[in-house]
């Protein structure tokens, strides 16, 4: 099935949900940064949490980064979403082991360590909107739901979750945001947080072949659910050979002079989506001639 998103409210618009399916795109990460199975948990939770928080942003042209750095050895996770059902993402150090938790589990909060979220969003103003939260577990979505009561004062329930198969490719990954309106009567509050108590795991759930809509069902059923937009999602890197030559003739002329005169290609490396792009040095000098020209 292929990845996809939901947005719904309930309750009388009481409350407002999120529910998605992140599997392909989660694997397609996976198999281009050749993560370890703990850091393919961590990022494709991360991605999944940034995609449905992109989903909420305003302008088609803004962005939401969410940049983790812990102590643990992963050392750090970056996901990069839009409002268009966009996300990309890569880990610092992709190899990064640790023994199973305590449930026998992917130690996710171990491979992250203590740390904090930074959360930035970019809306086409002169500064960004930036936020840091100190993590609370490293589970991700614990610390998502952390940072929308700390720093947006929006009481929220995040679940976030990645299943493998024993061949280490994505067996099941999604997750669902659930999130209170200013005006939700207290009734209403005190039902839903019986109902959290009582919800299945969402990989469970996943597993179950549930759908993002049926994940929103199994908690808000009662309330009234109303799905309001479907959308597709996907992994999505917008590098290409003629933005890295922006970055390149963004150098300036100096170090582009550099390049030239020790006569080897130059290499850029895309994080996001491991790519390289090689450069020899006829190109560019090209680019520095193409640059003095503009």
């Amino acid at each position: 099935m292929t990845d996809y998103m939901v947005r719904a409210t309930a309750a009388d618009a009481q409350i407002r949900a999120f529910a998605v399916m992140t599997r392909e795109l989660t694997e397609t990460a996976r198999a281009a940064h050749n993560t370890s199975p703990v850091v393919t948990a961590a990022l494709g939770r991360l991605m999944t949490g940034a995609l449905m928080m992109g989903s909420m942003l305003k302008g088609e042209k803004d962005i939401l980064t969410l940049q983790i750095r812990g102590a643990g050895p992963v050392h750090g996770i970056t996901a990069t979403a839009d409002a268009a059902g966009h996300v990309k993402g890569y880990a610092d150090n992709p190899q990064a082991m640790m023994p199973p938790n305590g449930e026998g589990k992917l130690d996710v909060g171990g491979v992250i360590g203590a740390g904090v979220l930074h959360v930035m969003k970019d809306m086409g103003l002169k500064e960004p909107y930036a936020s840091t939260v100190t993590l609370q577990t490293g589970e991700i979505a614990d610390d998502l739901t952390y940072y929308f009561a700390a720093s947006e004062q929006i009481p929220s329930v995040v679940a976030l979750g990645v299943l493998m198969n024993r061949d280490n490719t994505v067996r099941q990954a999604g997750g669902f945001i659930i999130q209170l309106m200013p005006f939700t009567a207290e009734e209403v509050i005190s039902r839903l947080e019986e109902r959290l108590t009582k919800i299945t795991p969402v990989t469970e759930l996943l597993e179950a072949g549930k759908t993002p809509e049926e994940l929103l069902e199994s908690v808000l059923g009662e309330f009234g659910l109303e799905i309001t937009d479907r959308m597709p999602v996907g992994f999505h890197c917008d590098c290409s050979r003629e933005r890295v030559e922006k970055v390149l003739l963004s150098l300036g002329k100096k170090d582009l002079q550099e390049m030239i005169n020790e006569g080897k290609e130059v290499e850029l490396h895309c994080h996001f989506c491991n790519r390289n792009y090689a450069f020899s040095v006829e190109e560019v000098e090209r680019l520095m001639k193409a640059g003095d020209t503009r």
